[in-house]
Formats: structure tokens, C-alpha cells, sequence
């Protein structure tokens, strides 16, 4: 379902670099369809001009992240220069330079006209068959419930007549939010002015490439012998009711002065509405409240560049269930249902979105929109009193708590998780303030934004020495995590085991109390998630800790940045397959520290009532136990390579069992530790981190996590086949992890060479501070085509690009840190 909302005046830019790789190749794929495929199946034009595009950058790290680009560009063949200020007046003669600092050109860059690219499109669509109706308003969607209570779409009313489908794609631009509320489906957008400009003719204008100057938050694009002009501003113009009639819409005459772009007149301006999401990024995939109704909206500005890419990702999804490319950026499960119909959020995170559009892309950058809208139970000291119910339980004023202790907070699926701990006390995150737009008070005295401005840096934050103290007190005493964001389910009923073989790649069915870690697959082997399920004793006892069930059930704990996306993905694998079970989320009801380290053991046997010996409660293992006086579960398990165990606590019993845990290891020199300490310690270890260096275009194969199959078995799970394929044919592409001598940050997207051809690139890197070196990893293919085999990448010579400088690089095939596995088991010395 279509409406013509943006289109007809998009600038039609192509930019073929974005700070994504799975950005880049959509781009790719658009940029190929418009610029030959089309017209050599249709024998029309689409308009593509190949004038190239040129990046503007003002500043140091404007122009640092150019450089990322530009090393990026390499693993995919994109040609692109960073060039001096005299350089591109050469490039660009009616450029004022004076204040330029440098810029990026990509002389493959060009535009697409936008009404002869819909042309082609309509015309080589119906000639494979494809019925295009025209003025054909959609007055209502049917849903229907099958017999085992699913929503499904059944039909589209229109004014002239109702059409039977199962399945409807919502691409209605500005208006998709009244067409998803036809079939009961929340579309977080928001609509707004988004104003171009279109100059007079400009004299030597003609041939000279796109512009963005970022700094300056404007585009202008060649049209013709003249200018398109626009731009992101500070204070959008929200447009609360979008008309279907936008006849109204029109130009003046004015005047616009730019000392970098000359002064020139304006013939025409427009101000219609654009779509914004959340994040600036598009709403894509199956809504998660009726199966069949899928999404292609909220493309911000970049439904041109995109929509090749894009279009063919939906494609597939519709037919196959799941896109090929990495798509979860755009999914609309990315964001946790109780967001997605929450004005509040929709409304600040897409102006936040909208105004931080060509904002410097940092590697630890956080919004301030719509913060504090999920909270665990350690985030603050709530205003009551509880009552002592052991020793180690202080009164409330007392009480350890995140905020109080200086956690500098994250925010991940709408939760505030905790990133690292500032030594200079509290920095709570206040209300939005618009960045003082629409007369709001601007925030004055607000040390969270103050120290994430310290944060937008390319070099090594300034808080590295506070993340390399929480991760070295963890490898040499005691770190406690709070990892309550994770998400929490239950797999129960009659048929919870047949699921738990099918969805599961390992062996969960051992004995109760024991706790595997495992994947999820798509039909292609793709990865979905890593989690961890627990088989548990058949108990009638109460939840959360263990579920009443008349079969086998089973606890998954899933991080929590994409508990959505495994939430339906779970319950979509019940419902094809017909499993009578069911799956419950408890995410909200529980807690969950980790507490890890050398003196793990020593510290917990004093909290909890439970012998932790290796013997009596030995590594992958849950057991029911008190802690404080509080019945918790108790899993002996680890993501940073350590002794540790995590305890599952209800939410009522958070804070004590938090503070037990804290008294008790003081002694020990336990500390706080968030997730900054996490991503090095997880890394330096060699665990995967998904949607990162683990993501749905990835097989456990290519990944290094064969472990997690059973393959050796003969029980079927999801993805099975694709994998038994894949391994006889070998792999195309492995993931290899890389450590550089030279203290130098990364943080993902440098460019892996092997014997100076580039064969990938690094999805994720971080410095790893046992070993005092930086680490990243990524997956590299063979340039003949071949197969990835350890002795090629034993053979090879290894560098990795950074902003345009080379570093010699080591290939590891197994960690670097304790290969033996030997720390998580207890063994040290």
C-alpha cells in the first residue's frame, strides 16, 4: 500500500558510504538498479546523473570521521579521496575554502530522478506482472484470529472493493501510523516539515558534484545549471494531522547569503512532510501484533537511496520469512512494544533523531530523548523503607545503589542499563530540553551531557582508565554487573521439549539444573540470538523463579537490547511449527547481577547458603538458593571469561541481595562494572557479541561457535540443513579475530588486508587491557573465492586500515586470552 508522500520532491542523492556496512550494501544494490539494471530491462532512463559527491568537513573530527569512511569504502571497492582545501577548490571552483579543514569525494556518487526512477520501476514491475491501481484509497484492513488465537490480515477494503490477501506491505510514508491503526499495529513515526530550496541559475554550477556539509547541516544538490538546497535544523516543525491533499503547498522568492556558497537567489521553496522515526532509521519487517502486515515506512529522508535495497530485503522477507542481509537495524522489532505507542517517545527520540542527523556518527554517543523509560530495581533509591531481614540488610538511606554511585547509564531497548562508573559522583539523566527549542528551558548544569560531549572523541575516551580498572579488578579479584536488562522468559507446556529441540542448535535436554549456552537459527543457518536456556525441575512452584507446568519447561535469558526481536521470533517458530506451549516474559519482575572474578567464590559462599565448590556446583549449572535471606537462582556461568555466577533475583529482593553481595566483598575489593567493561573483557576472551560480530547473515559455523550445534545427533533443529551444506561445501568466510601491538583505538569498520588485498573488515574491536593490546574481529573472505581454511589465514599477512593509516595486525583462531578455557572453571595460578 502506497502513498505518495515524499517522493515526488526528494532530491533523489545517492551517497554510497554510510557508517553501517549493511547501509553500504543497500546503496550498493540501489545505486546498480538505477544506474544500469532498469534501464537495460526496460529500455527507459532513470535519470541517474554520476556527478559525484563531496563530504564537507570543518573540523578534526569531522574529518576523522571521513577518514573511517573512506577505509571502510575499501572492503567494498568504493572509490573515494579525502582532499585538501586547495584540492577541492581545484574540484569545486565556486567553493569558498578558507575555513575548510577537508573534505571526502566519491566521484561515483550521483542523483536519480525521482519521477522517471518510479516510471521505470511501474513499468518493468508490470511487465512481470505486477497490477498497479492508482486512486484507490484504502478505507480498512481485515484481521482475522486462526484457531490457535494468532491475528492475522484476512483482507484490504478499498472504495472500490475488498481484496483477499494474507499479506500487505504498509509503505503510506507520513500516513502509515492511520493505516497501521486500521489493523490494530503500532507505526512509531512522526511527521514533519522538511524544507528544500531550488536557486536560480548559478553560472559554473553545471558538473560540479553533490554537497554535504555536514557542519553546516545542509545538502545542495545539482539540478540542472542551478541548486536543490536543504537541510536538518534544530527546531522541526512537527505536523501533527498530514492532509492527503498537499495542493497547498508553495514557493516565494528569497534570498539566501552563504560566504562558503555564495549568494544566490531562490526560484522556489518547499515545505512538505517527511516521515521520522526514533532512531532515523527506517520501519521495516512482520509488526509483531498481526502476522502478514509488514512494514516499509519511516525511511527519514533516504527512501530514494534506500529503497532499491531495502525493496529487495522486503522481498525476500515476505517470501522466505527473513531477509538475507543483516536487516535488524530496521526491524520494527528492534523496539520494545511498550515504546512503540508511547507519544512521549516517539515524539523526542524523533526529534532528537531529526536534529542529530548529520551529527559526527561517535563510537559512544547516547541520546538524551526520552531517557529513564525503563528502570531496573538498582537503578535509584526509591523515597521508602523496607524491612531487615538479615544482617547484611542496612535501612534504605544506606542502600548501594547504581545511580548514587556515580553509573553513567546506557540506553538499550528503552532500558537505562549501566555503561561505566564515573568517579566523580552522581549524573543522573534529566528531561529532555528539545536542545532548547520550542522555548523549552535549556538544561543548565547537566553533568551526564557533559560527560558524554567528553565522550565524542576517535581516540581513546577520556573514561578509558575507569573502564580498564573495572575490567582488570574482574580479571585479578571481584566485579559485580548489573545485567538486569536482559530478558527473562519461560518456555513451558506439552510440547516445550519438541519446541526446545527445533528452535535450539545445542542439546538443552540434559539434566535439570543444567544451563547451556545455545544459538537460534533462521531457515539459512543465520544466527537470531545467542541465549542461555536452563532445564528446570518439574515444580508447582510459584513464579518467576519456576513456572507451574504440566511438561518439561525451560528458562531462557537473552540480552536485553534484543529480547523483542527473540520474543516474536520464539513465538513465530511456535506458531509454524504448532507447538502447544507457551512462552512468558518475566523480564519485568526480575533482577540480574553477575558477580565475577578470582574471589567470586570466596565472596559468594559467605551470601549464599549452597556449597559453590567445582564439584558440587561445577560450571554451567542452576540451582535454586537463598541469598540474604532471599530465594534466588544461582547460575554458574560467565561472559567476560572468569570464575563467576550469576544470580536471577525477583525483583522485590534486588536491593538486598545487592547490598549482601557488596558488604561481603569489600574485603575482596569488589567494584562496580558496566557494560563498557563488558564489551573489552568479552572480546579479550573471544565471546561473540550478537549484532555485532554475531548477526542473522551469520552461521555458529562462520562465526567459530560449532560448539553450540549438535550436529553429531540426529535431532532436527531450525536451520539444520543450511548448516550441513555449508559444511560440506566449506566455508566462503570465517570470522578471525586480530590483536595490534600499537596502542591504537578501534571501534569497528577498519578495513582487514591480507597480503595488501582487503578481504573485510572488523565488526567489532575494542582495547583489551589484560593483554594490553587492541583487539578486533571480523570476517574475512578469500578474494579467489575459495574456502576459508585456517591455513589460509595461517598463511597470510594481516594489516588493518584506520582513517586511512595501516597497522600491522596479528590472526588469531583462537583467543588470545586464556585459550584454555581454564579461568571460567576456576583454575588460576
Amino acid at each position: 500500500l502506497v502513498k505518495s508522500g515524499t517522493t515526488w520532491h526528494t532530491a533523489g542523492l545517492l551517497w554510497q558510504l554510510r557508517p553501517s556496512d549493511t547501509e553500504v550494501e543497500l546503496l550498493a544494490h540501489t545505486r546498480n538498479v538505477i544506474s544500469s539494471e532498469l534501464e537495460e530491462e526496460t529500455g527507459l532512463e532513470t535519470g541517474w546523473i554520476q556527478n559525484g559527491g563531496l563530504f564537507i568537513a570543518s573540523n578534526k573530527q569531522r574529518l576523522d570521521e571521513y577518514k573511517r569512511l573512506m577505509s571502510l569504502g575499501k572492503a567494498y571497492g568504493i572509490e573515494s579521496y579525502v582532499l585538501s582545501p586547495a584540492e577541492t577548490k581545484d574540484l569545486y571552483p565556486l567553493m569558498n575554502v578558507k575555513d575548510l579543514y577537508g573534505t571526502l569525494y566519491v566521484p561515483k556518487d550521483g542523483t536519480m530522478d525521482p519521477a522517471g526512477t518510479c516510471t521505470t520501476l511501474s513499468r518493468a514491475a508490470t511487465a512481470r506482472g505486477a497490477t498497479v491501481i492508482e486512486n484507490c484509497p484504502v478505507t480498512g484492513i481485515q484481521v482475522k484470529v486462526d484457531d490457535l488465537g494468532i491475528k492475522r490480515l484476512k483482507a484490504v477494503e478499498t472504495a472500490h472493493g475488498t481484496i483477499q490477501t494474507p499479506c500487505v506491505v504498509n509503505c503510506a510514508g507520513v500516513w502509515a501510523t492511520k493505516l497501521g491503526k486500521m489493523a490494530g499495529v503500532n507505526v512509531p513515526l512522526i511527521a514533519m516539515h522538511h524544507a528544500y530550496v531550488v536557486t536560480e541559475r548559478i553560472e559554473g554550477i553545471q558538473n560540479m558534484p553533490n554537497v554535504r556539509d555536514h557542519d553546516a547541516s545542509v545538502y545542495l544538490r545539482l539540478q540542472g545549471d542551478a541548486l536543490s538546497v536543504g537541510g536538518y535544523e534544530q527546531n522541526p516543525i512537527f505536523w501533527e494531522d498530514v492532509s492527503s491533499d498537499l495542493s497547498a503547498l508553495n514557493g516565494a522568492y528569497s534570498l539566501i547569503k552563504s560566504e562558503r556558497y555564495l549568494v544566490f537567489f531562490i526560484l522556489f521553496f518547499c515545505f512538505p512532510p517527511e516521515s521520522f522515526t526514533a532512531d532515523h532509521k527506517p520501519l521495516m519487517g512482520e509488526a509483531p501484533e498481526v502476522r502478514g502486515f509488514f512494514l516499509g515506512c519511516g525511511f527519514n529522508s533516504a527512501g530514494m537511496m534506500l529503497g532499491g535495497g531495502c525493496g529487495k530485503e522486503l522481498a525476500h522477507w515476505i517470501i522466505h520469512g527473513r531477509p538475507e542481509k543483516d536487516m535488524y537495524g530496521y526491524d520494527i522489532r528492534r523496539f520494545h512494544h511498550s515504546l512503540t505507542n508511547n507519544n512521549r517517545w516517539i515524539r523526542e527520540r524523533s526529534h532528537e533523531s531529526y536534529a542529530k542527523n548529520y551529527s559526527v556518527v561517535f563510537p559512544f554517543d547516547e541520546p538524551l530523548a526520552s531517557r529513564n523509560m525503563r528502570k531496573d530495581p538498582f537503578h535509584q533509591v526509591q523515597p521508602v523503607s523496607y524491612v531487615s531481614l538479615s544482617p547484611f540488610e542496612p535501612l534504605a538511606q544506606d542502600v548501594f545503589v547504581l545511580q548514587e554511585q556515580g553509573c553513567v547509564f546506557q540506553e538499550r531497548h528503552g532500558w537505562e542499563r549501566p555503561g561505566w562508573f564515573n568517579r566523580d559522583g552522581p549524573a543522573p539523566i534529566l528531561d529532555y530540553d528539545y536542545y532548547s527549542a520550542y522555548d523549552v528551558p535549556k538544561n543548565t548544569d547537566y553533568k551526564y551531557s557533559e560527560i558524554l560531549g567528553k565522550e565524542y572523541t576517535f581516540d581513546f575516551p577520556p573514561h578509558h582508565d575507569v573502564i580498564r580498572d573495572e575490567c582488570l579488578t574482574c580479571r585479578n579479584a571481584v566485579a559485580v554487573f548489573d545485567m538486569s536488562y536482559f530478558g527473562k522468559f519461560y518456555l513451558t507446556g506439552p510440547d516445550a521439549k519438541k519446541a526446545a529441540d527445533w528452535l535450539f542448535t545445542a542439546d538443552v535436554n540434559k539434566a535439570p539444573g543444567s544451563t547451556v549456552y545455545t544459538c537460534m537459527l533462521n531457515k539459512r543457518g543465520g544466527v537470531e540470538s545467542d541465549l542461555t536456556v536452563s532445564r528446570l525441575e518439574p515444580s508447582p512452584a510459584h513464579l518467576p523463579l519456576t513456572p507451574e507446568s504440566n511438561g518439561e519447561a525451560y528458562y531462557l535469558a537473552i540480552g536485553g537490547g534484543v529480547a523483542q526481536h527473540n520474543w516474536s521470533h520464539i513465538q513465530a517458530v511456535l506458531q509454524d511449527q504448532g507447538f502447544h506451549c507457551t512462552l512468558i516474559d518475566h523480564t519485568e519482575d526480575m533482577g540480574m547481577i553477575s558477580i565475577q572474578g578470582p574471589k567470586s567464590r570466596e565472596l559468594l559462599q559467605e551470601v549464599l547458603d549452597s556449597d559453590l565448590s567445582s564439584d558440587a556446583f561445577p560450571f554451567s549449572t542452576h540451582k535454586i538458593v537463598n541469598a540474604a535471606g532471599h530465594k534466588v537462582r544461582a547460575m554458574r556461568l560467565s561472559f567476560v571469561g572468569e570464575m563467576g555466577w550469576e544470580l536471577h533475583i525477583p525483583k522485590e529482593s534486588c536491593l538486598p541481595v545487592y547490598h549482601a553481595v557488596r558488604a561481603a566483598g569489600a574485603k575482596y575489593g569488589i567494584c562496580n562494572a558496566g557494560y563498557r567493561a563488558i564489551d573489552s573483557l568479552s572480546i579479550e576472551k573471544g565471546y561473540r557479541h550478537w549484532h555485532a560480530d554475531l548477526r542473522p547473515d551469520d552461521t555458529p559455523l562462520e562465526a567459530g561457535l560449532a560448539f553450540t550445534c549438535k550436529m553429531k545427533t540426529s535431532i532436527p533443529f531450525l536451520g539444520r540443513k543450511a548448516l550441513e551444506a555449508q559444511k560440506a561445501e566449506g566455508l566462503r568466510r570465517r570470522i578471525v579475530c586480530f590483536t595490534v601491538d600499537e596502542k591504537v583505538p578501534m571501534f569497528g569498520l577498519e578495513t582487514i588486508f591480507r597480503n595488501s588485498v582487503p578481504v573485510g573488515h572488523l565488526r567489532r574491536s575494542e582495547f583489551g587491557f589484560a593483554i594490553d593490546k587492541t583487539i578486533g574481529y571480523g570476517y574475512i573472505r578469500n578474494p579467489d573465492g575459495g574456502v576459508v581454511s585456517p591455513d589460509f589465514v595461517r598463511s597470510g599477512e594481516f594489516t588493518l586500515e584506520r582513517m586511512g593509516v595501516t597497522y600491522k595486525a596479528t590472526a588469531h583462531l583462537k583467543s588470545p586470552f586464556d585459550p584454555e578455557n581454564k579461568r571460567v572453571k576456576g583454575i588460576y595460578g
